[in-house]
């Protein structure tokens, strides 16, 4: 009885386990075919939209890398062609004759005034000039009483205590005259000083006695060519030597000063050349030598001061310019290389993408290492031979960016 009971229960068994797997079958023959799950990594892009892009696709290649350090910097005046100019000596300015930004020759007046301490000296010069003309026909006087004299010592016709009294005058006129022309030249050093010529004073002292002149024009002037970079009196303003009127700036060589890592240091020497590129000009490169390398470690940036000298002769290098610097170091190595322009920045990694069939590419992120040029160095995630996208990489980052937000909805 026992045994027929548990062969119908295992006959119920067998039957509620067939028609489970019956109903289960039938269900998953009616449910759609679920889609393969697509690669995040894998961007479509039609030949149509390659051509849109402009994407050009290359080679990873292998070559000799010339390894370079690179740093920032800003394009400066050359210390020693900056003239910071100032009057030397007091007066009134009357009007300037040039503006900020003017290019100047050597020479080229930069300011006309009223040189108050110039009048002062040329009327002082004149009277000193006038004074050691007294002195000296009083000496002429004197000369010819000792030489008359002397003739009537002969025939007894003065004493001789006479004679040696004229002869005492005589060297006291002389001495007088010599103390005057001592003065003279003291004041016309002065003159000297201020700008004037022997010819100025000469005519100086042909114009004669001007108790009546109001003023003694006179002109700043530029030591050297160059540009005016600062600018600053109007008419009217009383000039001090100790005010600075004009800057001018010889832009035909300049500075560029670059921050460079204390880690870096030991890298880089004196004489070393140096490549420059401005954001103005993004496919020219300016080359200069390194001629100082700072002492001194800025205690914030833990960098120093790198002062390269450029060559600027069509003045193209403006001053206060951010520059990038590239510095080519004594070391070589082969490397697999790509465009620079061929690296994305995708999250915080870094990536380029390999083309993997006519219309697919694939996000592959790199390791990558120096740059030299326009050309990095991929240290890791890449073989030489594997085709990239060199030209149209940022379109294609915005094409995988946008799928990824497409399938996320």
């Amino acid at each position: 009885m026992l045994n027929k009971r548990n062969l119908v229960l295992l006959a119920l068994a067998l039957a509620g386990a067939v028609l489970w797997f019956t109903l289960r079958r039938s269900n998953a023959n009616d449910a759609p075919a679920a889609a393969a799950p697509a690669d995040a990594n894998i961007v479509e892009l039609s030949r149509e939209a390659q051509q849109n892009a402009k994407l050009k696709v290359v080679e990873a290649t292998t070559r000799t890398l010339e390894r370079t350090l690179v740093a920032t910097g800003v394009v400066a005046a050359d210390q020693n062609r900056e003239a910071h100019l100032r009057p030397l000596s007091r007066g009134v300015a009357n009007r300037a004759l040039v503006q900020l930004g003017d290019r100047v020759e050597r020479g080229t007046p930069l300011l006309a005034y009223d040189n108050i301490e110039m009048g002062e000296f040329s009327g002082e010069y004149v009277s000193l000039l006038n004074e050691s003309q007294r002195l000296q026909a009083q000496a002429e006087v004197s000369r010819r009483l000792v030489e008359r004299g002397r003739e009537l010592l002969k025939v007894e016709g003065i004493s001789q205590k006479e004679f040696e009294l004229r002869e005492a005058e005589y060297q006291q006129a002389q001495a007088a005259v010599k103390s005057k022309q001592a003065e003279m030249e003291q004041v016309e050093e002065k003159l000297h000083r201020l700008g004037l010529s022997d010819d100025d004073l000469k005519d100086l002292v042909s114009a004669g006695p001007r108790t009546h002149r109001r003023s003694s024009p006179d002109l700043l002037r530029a030591p050297f060519a160059g540009v005016v970079t600062k600018y600053d009196i109007a008419p009217g303003e009383l000039l001090v030597p100790e005010r600075e009127i004009f800057t001018v700036v010889d832009t035909s060589v300049v500075w560029v000063l670059a921050d460079i890592f204390e880690r870096d240091l030991g890298k880089v020497r004196v004489g070393q050349t140096a490549r420059v590129k401005v954001p103005a000009y993004p496919d020219e490169v300016f080359t200069g030598k390194i001629t100082y390398i700072g002492d001194i470690l800025d205690a914030d940036s833990r960098t120093a001061k790198l002062r390269i000298v450029v060559a600027n002769a069509d003045g193209r290098l403006k001053l206060e310019m951010f520059a990038s610097v590239e510095i080519p170091l004594p070391v070589r190595e082969e490397a697999i290389v790509v465009p620079a322009a061929a690296v994305q920045v995708v999250g915080d990694v870094q990536v380029v993408f390999v083309q993997k069939g006519e219309t697919q590419f694939e996000k592959r992120v790199v390791e990558v290492g120096e740059r030299s040029g326009d050309w990095v160095a991929i240290r890791g995630g890449l073989r030489a031979g594997e085709r990239i996208v060199s030209e149209g990489a940022f379109y294609v980052k915005s094409a995988l960016l946008k799928d990824q937000i497409s399938g996320e909805e």
